[in-house]
């Protein structure tokens, strides 16, 4: 699919294999931390009800949604949007929406 968008082509070019490879790094570092972090903040404070967690978890993906989206909706890759972020922001959106009044 990135490949189509931005280079009208099935695959990579042979020419980004090199930053594509490196990119994982750094991304997949991030999102393990994040995700790590979530972890530790459901399992403590989230499920003491401190509304802190509640809102630090709102506020983090809120950004991460607007500023992924934004970047999807600029270059065109659309299919992240109504696939990936749609469904993440579900799946993080249920508990808290679930819990809500606990947390008064």
């Amino acid at each position: 699919m990135l490949a189509e968008i931005f280079w009208h082509s099935p695959k990579f070019p042979s020419e980004a294999d090199h930053f594509r490879a490196f990119i994982y790094g750094p991304l997949g570092g991030t999102i393990s931390c994040c995700y790590i972090l979530l972890a530790f903040i459901a399992r403590y404070p989230f499920k003491e009800k401190q509304r802190w967690s509640r809102n630090a978890i709102i506020v983090a993906f809120s950004v991460w949604v607007v500023i992924d989206s934004s970047i999807c909706v600029y270059f065109g890759v659309y299919p992240q949007i109504y696939l990936i972020n749609a469904f993440s922001i579900t799946i993080k959106a249920l508990p808290i929406i679930f819990t809500w009044k606990d947390f008064r």
